[in-house]
């Protein structure tokens, strides 16, 4: 694989895998090969115990500016439902470990869904988040209708769908779109620290933590409330429950297993 064929390079960083997007003249524009090295490489560090938080970035000039328009402007109904790139994107929910985006500048269209499918967002303060699609006569289509519209509510979500309202990083973090906004110079780092926190916790109970987290967004409330009992009785069966409990009435750092 030559250096132009690399859409997405990997490195690691301790506990913690970083995917950055390599398409910086078009911006990260994400095109179907693009996605596909994007999560090759996240599922990759999913599989390995070594590796305890995910991070995914851009540029600090464009996290993501959009999909790749020149894939899609000739194309037909059926075109778009054979090719069914978006699946790619559901193979982003079967991540088991955090997924944590570090965003600078344009996040915009499949960029900013991209980043919504994350379980944090770490921005600069040159972040800008959008859903411009229906400038080009169609609308999100990789859950920014759905997931938008539970991080920000009903109202700002219509804006930015029906109106293609873009949101500053100082609005993204008040709406709660994001977790937290550092100085451009410094958001990657800010957001390593964040998922090298993260990957020093206990891992199964990341993992299910995380699970009963997103399903407080896809059921309602008693088979949420069911789904994490069962999922906080079962912790009790791993060696880290018992490491972390002995750890903290011993008053000495936990060392984890993974088991």
């Amino acid at each position: 694989m030559t250096t132009d064929d690399q859409l997405v390079l990997a490195e690691t960083h301790g506990r913690v895998g970083l995917v950055r997007f390599n398409r910086p003249k078009e911006l990260n524009a994400l095109n179907a090969a693009l996605m596909e090295q994007l999560v090759t490489a996240l599922e990759a560090f999913d599989r390995d115990p070594a590796i305890g938080c995910l991070v995914v970035t851009g540029s600090a000039r464009a996290f993501a500016a959009g999909a790749d328009i020149k894939e899609m402007a000739d194309a037909s109904a059926v075109d778009m439902l054979l090719r069914d790139n978006i699946a790619r994107w559901d193979r982003l929910r079967m991540l088991k470990k955090p997924l944590l985006a570090a965003v600078s500048g344009f996040c915009l269209g499949g960029g900013c869904e991209l980043a919504l499918a994350c379980d944090l967002i770490v921005a600069s303060e040159t972040a800008r988040f959008g859903q411009p699609e229906i400038n080009l006569g169609v609308m999100p289509g990789a859950g920014g209708t759905q997931r938008l519209t539970r991080a920000v509510g009903k109202a700002v979500a219509m804006e930015m769908v029906l109106n293609g309202r873009a949101l500053t990083a100082a609005e993204a973090v008040r709406f709660g779109l994001v977790n937290r906004v550092a100085p451009v110079e410094s958001y990657l780092d800010e957001a390593l620290a964040l998922a090298a926190e993260i990957a020093a916790r206990a891992p199964l109970a990341v993992r299910l933590a995380k699970e009963s987290v997103n399903n407080a967004f896809e059921t309602d409330l008693a088979d949420g409330l069911a789904d994490e009992r069962r999922a906080f009785y079962f912790l009790f069966s791993t060696a880290d429950q018992k490491e972390g409990m002995a750890a903290f009435l011993a008053k000495r750092p936990p060392q984890w297993q993974g088991q």
